[in-house]
């Protein structure tokens, strides 16, 4: 897809010469009222904008987008009021979600002037990428165009050098959760193992990392067992890519795993009809992991990144994996398979492993694991689990950048469910009871002892199945990326 363009300007909203002006309203009581950046065109309809609004309707909830033309009154055709939510928290996330449902309602639209930046520079520019997104890359007949142009007004606080780092930094991290959408969103016959390694390689080449793939040949040679017993039921072999980034005066050296199942039928242990073309979204952490390392390379973050993305097709054949399999794992663990449909946990431990050769400080891993997830925290609120004290840095980052997270336990009690009678341990448990949780204690029966690391299961908050919502489009969301962005942000800070 098309991203809007992104600038700065300190032309005054009301003088702007566009197709549209965004501003900001708030719930103030009962009233709606106008937020902060939008004094003087209220001033162009003599201090009466928020009673102009209120007759046509508008409120201030968060999400609503209200039209008024200006009638000659600015220089723009039309004034867009995005509601905000109550006057009394308005922070990043309100200003983002704003944004994206101001640019999504403006489609088609030349040139956008937005006020919302003056409350936060990088959460409007975020947001007006992410709500102009659309995937329509597989349609005959194309809607309406996005936003072309967005001029972002200049905050008065700062310098115009922070100013346009930010706006840098923001537009770099919108386009990795846009990259990762479009992944998640590609058709599984356009996007398998091989076809999706070659993407990621392409993207990771042009930013001029170290990528490596290891195709079905090199992957039974290094002993990858539980990625080729994922992948045998498939036409389609699996794969392994590693994408390596050096920054400049490197801190610390972090792993990245994501999973990235191209798509899921369950296997032999098939999943029902119904909503299984989501399952199209099951590699939403390895384009997460991809597009992130991506940028952590744009934004030239001073840490070693090393991303061990596992890729395979989960199918049912004749050549395919069966319950009561025994699986050697990369490293010699092995598994009995009681459950071919806890596929992922399989291709992630194998990674897992082989992340853990590089010896690295930290290890940040999403999949879209579990059921158990949604049954848990819903489809918006990723579940985090790993070592107490990293699961709570992440947890804490991962709600300060308005995608979520509740960090969860690992209870001791569970672990013994996985025993195997034949193997190591066991896929799943016996029981349906803390599955997301029991998944957690599989990955990290193959995490290196004493190893930082962290789980974020997005099973619902990887794939959107409802309406669009604030800067959130209908299909794949690009979460987590800006969350592992900002902890790789903080690990470059804080160590």
């Amino acid at each position: 897809m098309s991203a809007p363009k992104l600038s700065l300007t300190t032309t005054s909203a009301a003088a702007a010469d566009a197709g549209a002006v965004v501003i900001g309203t708030v719930q103030d009581g009962e009233d709606v009222a106008l937020a902060p950046g939008a004094e003087d065109v209220d001033a162009a309809f003599d201090g009466r904008l928020a009673e102009v609004l209120a007759t046509l309707g508008a409120t201030g909830k968060p999400d609503e987008v209200v039209k008024l033309p200006t009638i000659g009154r600015l220089a723009a055709d039309v004034v867009v009021a995005a509601g905000m939510g109550k006057a009394g928290e308005l922070g990043p996330e309100q200003v983002r979600r704003a944004a994206g449902a101001a640019s999504r309602a403006l489609a088609g639209t030349r040139r956008v002037v937005s006020t919302l930046s003056t409350v936060d520079l990088s959460a409007a520019a975020e947001g007006a990428v992410l709500g102009a997104y659309a995937f329509d890359e597989f349609r005959s007949e194309r809607g309406d165009a996005p936003v072309e142009r967005v001029d972002l007004v200049n905050p008065a606080d700062g310098s115009a050098k922070d100013h346009r780092a930010a706006l840098k930094a923001a537009t770099a991290i919108a386009e990795a959760v846009t990259t990762t959408r479009d992944f998640v969103n590609t058709p599984p016959n356009h996007l398998y193992p091989a076809s999706f390694a070659e993407r990621a390689a392409a993207l990771a080449n042009d930013a001029g990392l170290e990528v490596e793939i290891l195709d079905e040949k090199a992957l039974r040679k290094a002993g990858f067992g539980g990625v080729l017993g994922v992948g045998m039921g498939s036409t389609r072999p699996p794969r392994v890519v590693r994408i390596a980034y050096r920054g400049p005066k490197a801190r610390k050296k972090v792993a990245l795993v994501g999973k990235g199942i191209t798509f899921d039928t369950g296997g032999i242990s098939i999943k029902p009809a119904s909503h299984m073309e989501e399952m199209t979204s099951d590699m939403s952490g390895a384009a997460a992991i991809v597009a992130t390392v991506v940028l952590a390379a744009k934004l030239r973050y001073p840490l070693e990144i090393v991303a061990t993305v596992p890729m395979a097709e989960n199918m049912p054949s004749g050549a395919a994996y069966r319950p009561g399999d025994v699986l050697t794992m990369y490293g010699g663990k092995t598994v009995e398979v009681l459950n071919t449909d806890a596929e992922g946990r399989l291709i992630l431990a194998d990674a897992i492993v082989r992340a853990g050769e590089d010896e690295p400080d930290y290890l940040i891993e999403t999949a879209t694991l579990t059921g158990g997830q949604i049954v848990s925290l819903g489809r918006r609120t990723p579940g985090i689990m790993g070592s107490d004290e990293f699961r709570d840095r992440v947890a804490a980052i991962a709600k300060a950048t308005g995608e979520g997270g509740w960090p969860m336990p690992l209870p001791e009690e569970l672990r013994r469910d996985l025993d195997s009678k034949l193997a190591d341990l066991s896929n799943v448990t016996g029981h349906r009871w803390g599955s997301m949780l029991a998944a957690g204690l599989f990955l990290r029966e193959f995490v290196p002892e004493g190893l930082p690391w962290v789980h974020i299961d997005i099973a619902g908050p990887a794939y959107n199945n409802g309406s669009p919502w604030g800067y959130t489009a209908k299909g794949g969301t690009g979460v987590p990326v800006r969350t592992i962005a900002a902890v790789l942000a903080d690990i470059a800070e804080n160590g």
